[in-house]
């Protein structure tokens, strides 16, 4: 248990650190970043209060980082045909799939690393991955609430 503590800091810290080089390479905040990541998996426009809800932000900050993606050009605001008074979040295809090419670059190394994998061990790390995502979550919301 101590070596995967170890390697699970290393891990998170590896990633952090690429996340930031990753955002400083498309010029943008790192949480900007991981909001883009973010609505390119929603089904479709989203309020300011779902980027804040994506993001753990307060929807005051989440305006802002909807004010600099739009600056950046990664997303547009429109009223909400059915109520005028809602404001949906929507992001540009052409900017997305700019993203979405400098992701292309950079996941030949990533396959090629699980290709190392069987099919067995990919589950397992699917499945672990999934559970991170879950207890993240809860952990956030205990660290929000104050818990420790």
């Amino acid at each position: 248990m101590d070596e995967l503590a170890i390697a699970s800091r290393r891990y998170m810290a590896s990633y952090a650190l690429f996340n930031q080089a990753l955002a400083d390479h498309l010029r943008l905040h790192p949480t900007d970043l991981q909001c883009l990541n973010l609505l390119g998996l929603e089904p479709g426009p989203v309020t300011t209060g779902r980027v804040a809800g994506l993001t753990g932000l307060t929807t005051g900050s989440a305006t802002r980082l909807v004010d600099r993606l739009e600056r950046a050009g990664y997303v547009t605001r429109e009223r909400a045909a059915e109520d005028r008074r809602r404001v949906l979040v929507t992001v540009v295809p052409e900017r997305m799939a700019e993203f979405g090419e400098v992701w292309q670059k950079l996941n030949g190394s990533w396959y090629a690393m699980f290709d190392a994998y069987s099919d067995e061990e990919i589950a397992l790390l699917t499945t672990h991955m999934l559970r991170t995502v879950e207890l993240s979550a809860s952990q956030v919301e205990r660290l929000r609430d104050g818990e420790l």
